[in-house]
């Protein structure tokens, strides 16, 4: 494992009782459903980086970001480690586009009492956590 430990920003955005997943493909988390997310860069507020990802990858604009929350997600086979932390933001409307086409295969409203499988690590690890109320902040 190396020695870096990565800080990622996952976004939640909420359609009336969907959440937006995507199908993710290549290396990292391939096969596996995940909120639109990435890293954050140098001097970027958490905001900044949920607005910038969700735009880069989707082609949605979102406002109103709200922190909830953090996993901290080992990858042992694929020799990462990230601290990924949770933002909330509100939808203003429009249909995700697939505009990473290397990285996602598809955007999907997945109803949130019926999440498809298997789920992104991080978001798993999120969804379990916050389910059993092991997070620090109610």
């Amino acid at each position: 494992m190396t020695n870096t430990v990565r800080v990622g920003v996952a976004v939640i955005i909420k359609r009336q009782n969907t959440i937006l997943l995507g199908e993710r493909i290549g290396a990292h988390g391939a096969n596996t459903w995940a909120t639109p997310d990435g890293h954050l860069e140098f001097g970027e507020s958490v905001e900044q980086c949920a607005i910038r990802e969700v735009l880069e990858e989707t082609g949605l604009n979102v406002s109103k970001i709200t922190k909830l929350d953090f996993t901290n997600d080992i990858f042992s086979t694929e020799n990462k480690h990230y601290i990924t932390l949770y933002v909330k933001a509100d939808y203003e409307g429009g249909e995700a586009l697939l505009k990473e086409p290397s990285k996602c295969l598809q955007w999907r409203w997945c109803d949130i009492n019926n999440l498809p499988t298997p789920l992104f690590t991080s978001l798993e690890n999120y969804l379990t956590c916050t389910l059993s109320n092991k997070f620090t902040r109610q």
